[in-house]
């Protein structure tokens, strides 16, 4: 399976990647999805940063949901859907895996710039799956799909 990183999905879906980025900078916390050891689904809060070309991952030391990652990076990130039901700028979704980073200049610039509460744990991800689903002039159903080495497919239904 192909991935790539924020910089390189920028370049290539840019509308979409904007479309993503302001959906979650509307809120801080959203919803990560992990695998347990048993392969069964586990959701945290989280808050997720656009940085340095990278979409990062901060969470505390030793949480269950570094845990995961640590033993099986694949993960799905949920925009927080907002108050109401109304869903302004639609509902985004990111799948992917997660590196661990654990020195080196890009931690340093992470800390440098968000000043987490330290120690921390910190991933970048590796993108595998993009896709934005939002209403359109209160008539379709518009659903954006992107994959690595993909053009952005539209789906829209009624």
């Amino acid at each position: 399976m192909s991935r790539t990183n924020w910089a390189a999905f920028t370049v290539s879906a840019p509308e979409l990647a904007r479309s993503a980025e302001e959906r979650f900078g509307a809120f801080t916390h959203h919803v990560l999805a992990t695998l347990r050891k048993d392969g069964t689904p586990r959701t945290s809060g989280i808050e997720a940063r656009f940085l340095l070309g990278e979409l990062w991952l901060g969470m505390m030391p030793d949480s269950l949901k570094a845990s995961d990652l640590r033993r099986d990076p694949r993960f799905a990130l949920q925009a927080n859907p907002g108050p109401g039901t109304t869903m302004g700028g639609g509902d985004v979704r990111i799948s992917g895996r997660a590196v661990e980073v654990t020195d080196g200049d890009a931690k340093r610039a992470y800390v440098e710039e968000v000043e987490p509460p330290e120690p921390f744990h910190l991933f970048r991800t590796e993108l595998t799956e993009v896709v934005r689903t939002f209403v359109e002039d209160d008539t379709y159903l518009v659903v954006q799909v992107w994959k690595p080495s993909e053009p952005v497919r539209t789906l829209r239904r009624t």
